[in-house]
């Protein structure tokens, strides 16, 4: 079975670059469940993408422009999205912010 940690300590957990102003940390997992903190420097982009995980995402901090499947929205702190498996997505950063990113099932690319 894939697992992480039980708990998550900031201060004793890496950033992982995952692009140009883009990092992230991957807070816990098994099998069914991921969550992802990822941090964004004003005006990074997430690329549009698609994966077949299902995704839920919630906006710490910062405002986002986010796009699925050719809909953008203005999102900004307390704000969230979904996104269904399969739907092609992106975010473009435009106030340095924070994103929590919760996966179903288990990101194994990002382990």
């Amino acid at each position: 079975m894939i697992k992480g940690n039980t708990f998550f300590k900031e201060s004793e957990a890496e950033w992982e670059l995952v692009g140009e102003g883009i990092s992230r940390q991957i807070t816990g997992y098994n099998t069914q469940l991921m969550v992802v903190k990822v941090k964004f420097e004003k005006g990074a982009v997430g690329y549009v993408h698609d994966h077949f995980h299902s995704q839920g995402t919630f906006v710490v901090s910062g405002k986002f422009k986010i796009i699925i499947d050719g809909i953008s929205e203005i999102l900004e702190t307390g704000d969230g999205f979904f996104v269904p498996p399969n739907a092609k997505h992106g975010a473009e950063c435009l106030e340095a912010g924070m994103l929590i990113d919760v996966f179903s099932p288990v990101r194994e690319d990002f382990l």
